[in-house]
């Protein structure tokens, strides 16, 4: 039977930079989970001297542990992820219902106020 072998067993340290084995797609992926990557740019649309456009670009990308430590949590009150989009869609409706009220009684005084002239 033949035996398997490490691909870097024969490989001197030199070759793989001082010692340390080289890192695969896996543990780059696991140390920008763990400590958090973020890329940040603006763009800006100038013509004259006239700022036509400006685009701030954030991205972030982190485990949720670690978005959790620095303080971002959105997901966790989205109403799109969470499944509460019912709750928010009813309470939006007593709102609009309450406003409707409220507007349906300042009618009359605007009326009475105002003199009746409209």
């Amino acid at each position: 039977m033949s035996s398997i072998q490490p691909a870097n067993s024969g490989r001197s340290g030199a070759l793989t930079g001082g010692g340390h084995q080289p890192a695969n797609l896996g543990d780059i992926l696991e140390r920008v989970l763990d400590k958090g990557l973020v890329i940040a740019g603006d763009i800006q649309v100038n013509l004259l001297d006239i700022e036509l456009l400006t685009i701030k670009l954030r991205l972030v990308i982190a485990s949720l542990e670690t978005a959790r430590e620095v303080g971002i949590n959105w997901w966790e009150n989205d109403p799109w992820l969470t499944g509460d989009g019912d709750k928010l869609r009813l309470e939006n409706e007593k709102l609009r219902a309450r406003v409707a009220e409220l507007e349906g009684e300042q009618a009359p005084r605007q009326r009475i106020e105002g003199g009746g002239d409209e």
